[in-house]
């Protein structure tokens, strides 16, 4: 891997991010002792982005609307 120190690094910035981009990451070095590598980001996958990902795993009860109605009904009616 490749080692540049800091003035280089700033001179040579969009070269060296290139680079790192095509898959050749490099280390930032102060005074000979390295400091950082760089090297190409890649984001982590999303499940939420995929389609379809829950297929199959929720149970939806039949009657899903009428669940809790008792109850819910009886909050808004008198109580007498």
């Amino acid at each position: 891997m490749q080692q540049v120190n800091i003035h280089e690094a700033k001179t040579n910035l969009s070269r060296l991010i290139e680079q790192a981009v095509n898959g050749n990451p490099f280390i930032i070095a102060k005074s000979g002792k390295p400091m950082v590598t760089v090297s190409a980001y890649t984001p982590p996958p999303n499940p939420a982005n995929r389609v379809g990902f829950l297929k199959g795993m929720p149970a939806v009860p039949e009657d899903f609307d009428a669940m809790g109605r008792e109850e819910i009904q009886a909050m808004f009616e008198d109580p007498k």
